[in-house]
């Protein structure tokens, strides 16, 4: 019985390693005859499959700009979990590899899931290049777009590396850093002194060095150069709910940031994500859910245009993973899902003309308005008693999550969940001509690796040219290396050998020569556990 069992478990090993090298045979297959200039993923994030389905039956059936560019699916797992967080989920599109839950621009502590390499223990949550990077150092333009604030999951997957999404101090300093050229989002609260713990005055920097803007009619009346917007404190409004004359749409806003890109002759990399259609899908929540789906796909639109007039720019958009587990028929249907018609489902969803979110700028501070505002903005006419208390008692910042629930309902609109969820999502992909599509079934981490290749850049030759161990780079050119640590968040390395002194802070691409500054060609990053990392350019500066 025990060889048996023994001999089961050798083939299911040789099973699960042969699947991992089929999903990895996948970039081996695309073929590039010339690199592209530029690349655009968009990332929408937590949108289930058949949230887009929901977001085009609302749209009158209409075909929607993602549908034309289908041509996969995507497998979601991180390093040591079936269901993926943003984070990791984000570190593999970003980099090619995959990570633990929570962990921005840095390897894992394990390799735990089936198929998956062993982890080298000496790599534990070390720093990986980015594409963005990447795209960097090869001259390019790069930006970032998204609907929440800039430092959240996953633009920082693409701009930071921490092993704690949490550590927005960390994170949002090294992106004010990266020297990216667009920044298009919100998160103002987290860049402005008074919002950190560590001193920094963000906002200042970022006007040194940026046209800094605050909402759309300024954005709109920068052309070039290098621009940053922060739009809001923290995330911006769902689309249902923005205000038009203040805040950008998530396409004005990749309109902008590809129309300043693209006059980089080097070419750019742009990354876009529809953030908050995962919030909604958190709080069960299907108008939100439609409104930023539709939003989303809107950029969809803006991008393919580019692309298709350009001719050398390929445009990426697939979620990181699926959220809520949302269903078009719930347990009410169960009978009767084959004769109803089309309109059971959309009628409650049309009347509502604001989110959760927006509904609570219109409720009195005594909420004793709740049946006439639910009327009005959601069409909802029979509340509960029970309902108009739990409206009542909902905090502020929550009522996506009462209410959302309760015109699903309405609509036979099911959810098995208030968290993320593990299937696989679908990819869509536009390529010139030249440029193979990236198709069939996915690793998250191809992602990356498609991108790369696309390019015609290297990861792996980025990361050792950005992230080198900061002692054995100054020892290895004979110098000291101490740690100014008496302002605990913001450490300096130190390097000196004979009457040369560099110090660079933590977190930022500047150096002091002998108390000259200079800039790096990348950030120094901490990873959390005793080893800071910096680009070998700093090591150079020591002659």
């Amino acid at each position: 019985m025990k060889k048996k069992i023994l001999c089961f478990l050798m083939v299911l090993t040789f099973l699960l390693s042969m699947a991992v090298q089929a999903f990895a045979a996948t970039i081996d297959k695309v073929k590039v005859k010339t690199p592209a200039k530029n690349v655009i993923i968009l990332i929408p994030d937590g949108m289930s499959t058949a949230s887009l389905t929901l977001s085009r039956w609302y749209n009158g059936g209409q075909e929607l700009n993602l549908d034309k560019m289908a041509s996969g699916l995507v497998r979601t797992y991180s390093s040591d979990a079936a269901i993926a967080d943003s984070a990791p989920a984000g570190t593999a599109y970003a980099t090619g590899y995959k990570s633990h839950t929570g962990y921005i621009g840095v390897l894992p502590d394990v390799n735990s899931m089936p198929g998956l390499a062993p982890l080298d223990s000496t790599k534990k949550r070390a720093p990986i290049a980015n594409i963005l990077e990447a795209a960097q150092l090869a001259g390019k333009a790069t930006g970032l777009v998204a609907t929440c604030e800039i430092m959240h999951a996953t633009p920082a997957s693409f701009s930071a590396h921490y092993p704690s999404r949490k550590a927005y101090d960390i994170l949002s300093m090294q992106q004010v850093y990266q020297d990216m050229d667009v920044v298009l989002a919100g998160g103002k609260t987290y860049l402005a002194k008074s919002g950190r713990s560590d001193g920094n005055d963000l906002l200042s920097v970022i006007k040194k060095n940026y046209q800094y803007v605050e909402t759309k009619a300024e954005m709109n009346a920068v052309s070039s150069g290098k621009l940053w917007g922060a739009f809001e404190s923290t995330a911006l409004s769902y689309d249902f709910d923005r205000d038009l004359d203040k805040e950008p749409s998530l396409a004005e806003m990749t309109k902008k940031a590809i129309d300043i890109l693209s006059k980089d002759n080097d070419g750019f990399f742009l990354m876009v994500e529809g953030s908050k259609i995962d919030w909604a899908s958190h709080a069960n929540d299907p108008i939100g859910i439609i409104s930023d789906t539709l939003a989303f796909d809107k950029a969809v639109g803006i991008a393919l245009d580019f692309a298709k007039a350009n001719g050398n720019t390929v445009v990426i958009a697939v979620t990181d993973h699926g959220n809520g587990g949302i269903s078009i028929g719930n347990q009410a249907t169960t009978s009767t899902y084959d004769n109803l018609p089309l309109s059971n489902f959309l009628a409650p969803l049309k009347k509502a003309t604001l989110t959760g979110e927006g509904l609570e700028k219109v409720l009195t501070a005594d909420r004793s308005n709740v049946v006439e505002v639910m009327a009005k903005y959601f069409g909802i006419t029979d509340l509960t008693e029970e309902e108009i208390a739990a409206i009542k008692k909902t905090k502020n910042g929550s009522m996506n999550y009462t209410v959302g629930p309760m015109i699903a309902k309405r609509a036979n609109i099911g959810f098995t969940t208030g968290g993320h969820t593990g299937e696989d999502v679908t990819l869509y992909v536009y390529a010139p001509d030249g440029i193979d599509q990236l198709t069939g079934t996915a690793e998250n981490t191809d992602i990356a690796r498609y991108m790369e290749k696309v390019m015609g850049l290297s990861l792996e030759q980025a990361t050792k040219k950005l992230f080198v161990p900061a002692r054995k780079a100054f020892e290895t050119k004979g110098a000291t290396v101490t740690w100014d640590a008496s302002d605990e968040k913001n450490p300096v390395v130190i390097a000196v050998k004979g009457t040369n002194e560099i110090r660079i802070p933590v977190n930022t691409n500047i150096a002091y020569v002998n108390g000259v500054q200079t800039k790096l060609d990348g950030v120094v990053v901490y990873d959390g556990s005793g080893t800071t990392y910096l680009p070998q350019s700093a090591a150079d500066l020591l002659k």
